[in-house]
């Protein structure tokens, strides 16, 4: 299914929040700024370089820059679970102000790295304690409920997703794939065609709908859509399910 595939593909993009809300009232704001930015860069170069200035930074009373840089750096070493633990903690700290939701749903993808669903659906829940109205929070719960099969959680979350912005192809594959794996073939039917509709030849629409149309047991509609992903992505998640999908009919042939 779509919606399990790209669970680990939600937007783990740790980048420079707002630093002045993070900065340490110890520190001056343009060193503490300068200090974050030159943390965070290096925690993509050398991440194990970056978690030991990071580290040394926080006992110098760095604050919340401090903890977030040695969190990436956690993420960049694929120590997930310890990364995720320190964003949830930096998620309640309460100096973060409107940062909270953000840092929660980096918590929550950092969980779904480390293999752990019900976490991540807790930091999801807390990011969206705080901020209701973001549908992309909605569909990284969605994606996390997907990871535990919870297909009903799942739909309900991108229902949400979609309530808030109804015209996006990208949650409609979504929910297609959370329909099809609930057994819904005709709803999940409808939201792939719609989601062609907005976006036509979108890879992961296609990818989706020859799912679907497999599971029905129509292979030949469904060989058309493999096919129709890779003339129009090579590479990436969707090109790789279309190939595997059309290796396995050519293996039962």
């Amino acid at each position: 299914m779509i919606i399990h595939r790209l669970c680990l593909l939600s937007g783990l993009v740790f980048v420079a929040l707002a630093v002045p809300a993070l900065i340490s009232p110890v520190l001056a704001a343009e060193s503490a700024g300068q200090r974050y930015a030159s943390c965070l860069r290096t925690a993509n170069l050398d991440p194990g370089r970056a978690l030991a200035l990071a580290t040394e930074w926080s006992k110098a009373k760095g604050g919340a820059p401090a903890e977030h840089c040695a969190a990436v750096s956690l993420v960049e070493l694929k120590r997930y679970p310890e990364a995720a633990t320190r964003l949830d903690g930096l998620g309640r700290a309460p100096d973060m102000g409107k940062l909270r939701p953000e840092i929660f749903d980096q918590a929550g993808n950092a969980w779904m790295l480390a293999g752990d669903a019900d976490r991540a659906v807790a930091s999801f829940s807390n990011a969206l304690t705080l901020s209701a109205n973001d549908a992309d929070l909605y569909a990284d719960l969605a994606r996390a409920q997907a990871m535990k099969k919870s297909w009903s959680e799942a739909e309900g979350d991108l229902n949400e997703a979609l309530r808030l912005q109804p015209r996006r192809a990208d949650l409609l594959v979504l929910r297609a794939s959370a329909r099809d794996a609930e057994g819904k073939m005709k709803e999940a039917r409808q939201d792939v065609d719609q989601a062609l509709s907005l976006k036509p030849l979108a890879p992961e629409a296609l990818a989706e709908r020859g799912e679907i149309f497999k599971h029905a047991g129509d292979l030949p509609a469904a060989k058309r859509d493999f096919e129709s992903v890779l003339k129009v992505q090579k590479t990436g998640e969707s090109a790789e399910t279309a190939r595997q999908e059309l290796d396995e009919m050519d293996a039962t042939k």
